[in-house]
């Protein structure tokens, strides 16, 4: 398969030279830049404490973003026909990852959960790699089962056979965020493939049963019930959003100034992973965290838009694979940021492009440069069901712009 990466038509050499989607590339990069800078400002004095150089966590999440951009650049090169062929190796990469991460001496444990997996200096999270595997396993099962999945219940139970048991695995860990993430980009890819209304609404109350089943867990139903007024025990159960609410407080209109942040001073725990965007709202101010999150809004449109440019071209493969992760990157993003603004219970969720975190980061580049990849076969109507393309069709012809 690598050999092959160099020899088939490429957006990273084709006639035109570099020939990608720039609003997403750049709308992603931007998100990118900023998260680094929201990094190095919401990490220094913990790091400069605890291990006694300010820039160690942005060194390790340069180092991150380095890996990131190699991943970006290979997932540009792979043919979305060769992603689809191994569709299923990925997923059972994905399964064996999470059964790993939950045997001892394996998975690491970090605030009483296992997600990760040590990897000399660096931590593996295997359900990064699971969503986006389930996200491309399914593609490919609606391509291959479409009017099964529209017409008949076998069909559409078929998938969940396959998903409920990944699934089960991130419950373990225990992840409820991703696997509520998961779930849904599963769902919301169903109902793009044509499932039913009424199959679909049943699922639908199914998922909200086995959520309300979850939440009766004790330690669930605390979190629950003191992220609803985290001011009752604002120095135990209710800390953390408690301190984030604070940072939204102090940030006002405009902030009060890059890197004058109080909040980051050990006051908020994990504010420069899960509670970033609290730092960034406190430091750049209610116009900056609007403008953040409008960016996070043109990113999550233009990739939804890559997929239904993918459908009317008829790769349809492409296009479940665009709108599946289109809707990861949206449950994230309104997951984290509805924690940090009080609207829903602390999840261990990252924020796309924006937080630390290795696995997280380096998934997000990988997944930007598969929808890059989408939108350029789209462009050139590589991969279309009616047209088959030679690598000589690429070597010396102009190649014409759909939009």
């Amino acid at each position: 398969m690598l050999p092959s990466l160099f020899n088939a038509p490429s957006p990273l050499f084709s006639s035109r030279g570099v020939d990608l989607d720039f609003p997403l590339l750049a709308g992603c990069l931007a998100l990118l830049g900023l998260g680094l800078v929201m990094i190095a400002s919401s990490s220094s004095e913990i790091a400069a404490v605890n291990l006694g150089n300010t820039h160690y966590n942005t060194i390790r999440h340069l180092i991150y973003l380095a890996m990131g951009m190699i991943a970006c650049g290979v997932t540009l090169m792979v043919p979305m026909a060769d992603v689809q062929k191994y569709s299923g190796h990925l997923l059972l990469i994905a399964v064996v990852l999470l059964i790993l991460v939950l045997l001892p001496g394996i998975g690491r444990e970090v605030n009483g959960a296992k997600r990760w997996i040590g990897v000399g200096l660096f931590n593996v999270q295997p359900s990064e790699v699971a969503k986006v595997a389930a996200v491309i396993f399914l593609a490919g099962y609606l391509v291959r089962r479409q009017q099964e999945v529209r017409a008949s219940w076998k069909g559409f139970f078929k998938p969940l056979v396959v998903l409920l048991p990944i699934a089960g695995l991130l419950l373990l860990e225990p992840d409820f965020g991703a696997t509520v993430v998961m779930l849904g980009a599963a769902a919301g890819m169903l109902f793009l493939g044509g499932v039913g209304l009424f199959r679909f609404g049943l699922m639908v109350l199914l998922g909200l049963g086995a959520v309300y089943a979850l939440v009766q867990d004790p330690y669930r139903w605390a979190r629950i019930t003191n992220f609803s007024d985290p001011w009752a025990d604002q120095f135990g159960a209710g800390y953390q959003l408690s301190q984030a609410l604070i940072a939204f407080g102090r940030g006002e209109w405009l902030g009060v100034g890059l890197g004058n942040s109080v909040q980051k001073q050990f006051y908020l725990p994990e504010a420069h992973t899960d509670f970033v965007f609290s730092i960034l709202a406190e430091e750049l101010g209610l116009v900056g965290a609007l403008l953040t999150l409008a960016l996070f809004v043109f990113v999550a449109v233009r990739s939804l838009y890559v997929g239904l440019w993918a459908e009317r071209a008829r790769q349809f493969f492409s296009a479940y694979v665009a709108y599946g992760l289109a809707i990861l990157w949206v449950g994230q993003i309104l997951i984290n940021i509805g924690v940090n603004v009080g609207l829903l219970p602390t999840k261990g969720l990252t924020l796309p492009f924006l937080s630390y975190g290795g696995s997280s980061l380096i998934i997000c580049c990988a997944s930007l440069g598969m929808l890059l990849r989408i939108e350029w076969e789209t462009r050139t109507c590589l991969g279309s069901a009616e047209v088959e393309f030679s690598e000589e069709d690429f070597a010396f012809e102009e190649l014409k712009h759909a939009r």
